[in-house]
């Protein structure tokens, strides 16, 4: 994949999140799909889409990307950008930091910071 195209799936990624869109968001995660957060690891895809529809803790956010970094190797991307309550009131940073293989989002690791504005 090139550069634009890691990016695209990306950025994919938080659309289909933000819009609920949770059958978009399973077509861009590779089965094995593992997430890594500070206070959990989520394994498959299944389960992170179901996470996603059913466990967060709040449904009602959007993500803002700020900038995306992406490695030379195509392989790899980093997403920096803010989320948002409802109310449009920062909830926290974050960077996601994904890897792509044969076309799908394969890992992500994710880190935050609420001292963000």
């Amino acid at each position: 994949m090139s550069e634009a195209d890691v990016e695209s799936l990306a950025l994919a990624y938080y659309e289909a999140i933000d819009a609920g869109d949770y059958e978009r968001l399973e077509g861009l995660l590779a089965p094995a799909f593992r997430h890594v957060r500070g206070d959990r690891t989520i394994e498959g895809r299944g389960a992170f889409v179901r996470f996603m529809r059913e466990g967060r803790p709040r449904t009602d956010t959007s993500h803002e990307v700020d900038a995306v970094y992406a490695v030379e190797s195509d392989e790899e991307v980093a997403v920096r950008g803010r989320l948002f309550h409802a109310d449009g009131s920062v909830w926290f940073g974050f960077v996601d930091v994904f890897h792509v293989e044969d076309g799908r989002l394969a890992r992500l690791t994710t880190y935050t910071n609420n001292r963000v504005s």
